[in-house]
């Protein structure tokens, strides 16, 4: 899964995870989870660069915690300097995406374009519900990631390296309205093919619960430029949220980029099953 998609399920699932965190079940809880999303956008270059994930994840819910381990598949298809939940980079990798071809070396400068797909970096979160009041409609929820490299850097689907996060986010609720913002920070994996800087990050939305069933909001995320070749990320999305029965969830959102180093556009849909 990209860490754009990632960022998205982590602003649209903290609704329902502040209002369900604090009353899950003591013996546990286990969730399923399968989804696709489509971003485009030229990052800066000359070329769109084209991606599709396709993630599926586990969880795993009890208390105030909640664990998640994504496996995510990913195509992608443009300039060979663009990596999914990077954005545009320096990558000097000689065996980068669209490079060689026909046996002839390129030079690490030049920027070539060429598709490829396979397994995405898998990601391993915790998220613990650090306070909550239930009569103030107020929580604060601390989660820890971590990206492991396990893209193949060769076809341009991931960096090659790991990757450490942690966020706080809170939540306000006001009757059907939820606030909710928080910040956090990333250690990026930097090799020498695609050297990387440590970036924070922060997002603010709001959401509206339309009925039991139905929700709905949108939030702006920005991510500062993380590197040398690349740009900060700014990005709103947009989401629905529906609730069918008490196993089943279904997301969907799109996206719209407002700087070089987010994709033009986007969208998605993930379903959940609880047991």
């Amino acid at each position: 899964m990209t860490q754009r998609h990632l960022r998205g399920l982590l602003a649209i699932g903290l609704l329902a995870f502040a209002a369900s965190a604090a009353h899950a079940a003591d013996d546990g809880k286990f969730v399923a989870s399968a989804g696709v999303d489509y971003t485009t956008g030229k990052y800066g270059t000359d070329t769109s660069t084209d991606i599709w994930d396709v993630p599926l994840g586990f969880g795993y819910a009890t208390g105030p915690w909640s664990f998640k381990l994504t496996v995510p598949y990913i195509s992608i298809s443009g300039a060979n300097n663009v990596i999914p939940g990077v954005g545009r980079v320096e990558n000097t990798n000689p065996q980068g995406r669209g490079r060689g071809r026909g046996g002839m070396p390129t030079p690490p400068s030049a920027v070539t374009t060429g598709s490829a797909s396979g397994l995405g970096d898998v990601v391993a979160q915790a998220t613990y519900q650090l306070y909550s009041d239930d009569a103030a409609q107020f929580g604060v929820v601390v989660t820890g990631k971590v990206k492991f490299g396990t893209a193949d850097e060769n076809k341009g689907l991931g960096t090659g390296k790991n990757d450490y996060g942690l966020n706080v986010d809170l939540y306000k609720g006001f009757g059907a309205w939820t606030v909710f913002g928080g910040a956090g920070y990333t250690n990026y994996g930097s090799s020498d093919f695609i050297p990387l800087h440590n970036g924070w990050n922060a997002n603010l939305g709001a959401g509206y619960k339309l009925s039991e069933a139905d929700s709905v909001g949108a939030y702006y995320y920005y991510r500062e430029k993380i590197s040398d070749a690349g740009f900060q990320q700014s990005e709103a999305t947009a989401y629905w949220n529906h609730r069918i029965g008490e196993a089943w969830r279904v997301q969907a959102y799109v996206l719209a980029g407002f700087a070089d180093g987010s994709p033009d556009w986007g969208g998605g849909a993930t379903v959940k099953y609880s047991f």
